[in-house]
């Protein structure tokens, strides 16, 4: 293994028996190949040939239960079309490594066990064996693996922000393979569907013009702000308080719950969640970002060091200190924040309508029928006045795409499995399951059954959907919206596109797009952010926690200056210029 990918490791504690005791556990049976990683580069363009040799797919299924894949020459392509149809041949077992969502593992043990997986495998043909770190530790179980060189076949992963020096910089660490190639070859559907959507098109290929990943993306605007504050309005009512809109009337809102309900954590929410932190409304009042951002000038700046994020750390210290902030929000993870939010020990909190709200107002409303939630809008610092900024989602960006590596012994099986995805079965398949069993269709659209809706185990709506589909969380496929417009089926889920949708004046405009250094510059930039997220997560928690004085905010950026990160947005500003020319 190349001597880059063992610095993956090098700044995560994955050393521990237990880490090391379930990264073998996960490995067991495993049949891969134990290929020399310097010969792994050198051979790349070889072994896909190699490995990409058609194979036969005639198979004695019925012909009702195959899909047609569309050919190369309707997706754009100039090769003759090859005849092919699913399920395909019998053939070996594909190792396929995730971190599978807290709805797939509240009633399975792996992803393997779900009916969503037993149906891929039947419609595709083709076994898979999933394997899986345990819950939030995918990060240091990857680090492991990469280590180790002993690679599934497919790994998802968000290669753009997780991996050190992005795709690019795997393919040429030889993890992952190009599939500029294997998609001419095996991947009709999303060569199509690339053909047909060019800014997504734009997005998960490599400055280089490498596609490296089979991308998860939101199929529409509607799913775009499923991220947002929430509060009791069933206190709100009894308390005659109006939804807050400001900084202001969030500070009256928490104090008044803190004094008249008893919270011990007005507002909580789960800090520990790298995606909540950088989807954080109140940053986004004072109009930055917990990171980098597109700012109006169409350049890359760095949020965390602006003046808007020490007004922010300026409030939230104030909450504090006040009581009015969950003194435990350093170390607050999803199973905590539950329980505080459905006890009543919290009033507010951030995350999704449905795996968060949804969830919360199910669990509470069984021994407290009154019990409710309600979206609030992205707060502003001035009454009457939109915030710039707001959290959005990208369509596509970065999170749970599926990559090829180079231990895969059969590039074709891997490449088909992750293809019919795309496919107009597959597209139904993935959001809605199976015809007749998860939904049925009703005036040309797909109604949940009350398999989903009804669960006769009674499982909420998520963790049903969650057995079935993965519409209702990321994976290689086009998430298609008229799964929320079910998902949501309690009235507060149902207002959230809106509120938390209209609530910033220009949010998607600063929303950064899934960019990437080069492999030169990818090391740099790695070590250079590795430092300054670290020091800007530790100072923080300080400054809220009153360790350091707010005075200290220039220092603070002084040092992150120090650090390096003139030099991290010339290279994130270069990168989005390449970006922008793609």
């Amino acid at each position: 293994m190349s001597s880059n990918i063992f610095t993956i490791v090098s700044s995560a504690d994955c050393t521990t028996a237990k880490r090391k005791e379930n990264y073998i556990t996960m490995k067991k049976h495993s049949y891969l190949k134990h290929a020399a990683a310097a010969a792994m580069a050198a051979s790349m363009i070889v072994s896909l040939v190699a490995c990409g040799q058609k194979q036969e797919a005639e198979t004695s299924a019925p012909a009702a239960e195959k899909t047609e894949a569309k050919s190369e020459g309707e997706s754009g392509g100039t090769a003759a079309p090859a005849e092919f149809s699913y399920p395909m041949a019998e053939g070996e077992t594909l190792q396929y490594w995730l971190q599978p969502t807290t709805t797939v593992t509240a009633n399975f043990a792996s992803l393997g066990d779900t009916p969503f997986a037993k149906g891929l495998m039947e419609n595709t043909g083709i076994n898979v064996e999933f394997l899986q770190p345990p819950q939030g530790q995918d990060k240091e179980q990857f680090s492991l693996i990469i280590a180790d060189g002993d690679l599934p076949d497919i790994m998802e992963y968000n290669w753009i922000s997780d991996y050190p020096g992005g795709p690019e910089k795997a393919i040429r660490d030889g993890v992952i393979v190009p599939l500029n190639d294997i998609m001419d070859q095996y991947c009709p559907n999303l060569k199509a569907y690339l053909a047909e959507n060019p800014d997504i098109d734009r997005a998960c290929k490599t400055d280089d013009g490498n596609y490296y990943c089979f991308p998860f993306v939101r199929g529409d605007e509607t799913l775009l702000n499923t991220i947002g504050l929430m509060l009791r309005s069933d206190w709100l009512e009894e308390l005659n308080l109006e939804v807050p809109e400001t900084i202001d009337e969030w500070h009256t809102v928490l104090t008044v719950f803190k004094e008249e309900k008893g919270c011990t954590a007005p507002y909580t929410f789960e800090y520990t969640n790298n995606q909540y932190l950088g989807a954080n409304p109140f940053v986004a009042a004072f109009d930055t970002n917990y990171s980098f951002y597109i700012g109006s000038d169409d350049k890359v700046h760095f949020g965390a060091a602006e003046e808007g994020y020490k007004n922010y750390l300026e409030t939230m210290s104030q909450w504090y200190f006040e009581g009015l902030l969950d003194a435990d929000i350093a170390t607050m993870k999803s199973d905590q924040v539950s329980a505080k939010i459905t006890n009543g020990t919290a009033g507010a909190s951030l995350g999704q309508a449905g795996s968060r709200m949804g969830t919360w107002l199910a669990a509470a409303q069984q021994t407290n029928p009154d019990y409710n939630l309600k979206a609030a809008p992205q707060p502003s610092t001035e009454k009457g006045k939109k915030a710039e900024f707001g959290h959005v989602e990208v369509p596509y960006s970065g999170r749970s795409s599926a990559a090829i590596t180079t231990s895969c012994e059969d590039i074709e099986r891997a490449a088909r499995l992750l293809d019919w995805a795309y496919s107009d079965e597959g597209h139904m398949y993935y959001n809605f399951g199976a015809e007749g069993v998860t939904y049925t269709m009703e005036s040309g659209d797909p109604i949940y059954t009350d398999e989903i809706l009804n669960n006769p185990n009674g499982w909420p709506v998520g963790q049903a959907m969650s057995a079935y589909i993965r519409g209702n969380y990321n994976g290689p496929f086009v998430q298609d919206k008229r799964y929320v417009t079910q998902y949501y089926t309690m009235e507060p889920q149902k207002e959230t596109p809106n509120i938390w949708g209209a609530a910033s004046s220009n949010g998607a405009a600063h929303v950064m797009p899934p960019i990437t250094p080069t492999s030169d510059e990818s090391k740099e930039f790695s070590t250079i952010m590795n430092q300054i997220n670290t020091y800007r997560d530790e100072m923080t928690l300080k400054f809220i926690f009153g360790d350091t004085d707010i005075s200290e905010f220039g220092e603070y950026v002084a040092n992150m200056e120090k650090m390096g990160l003139e030099r991290a947005l010339e290279i994130q500003n270069a990168a989005y210029e390449r970006y922008k020319t793609r």
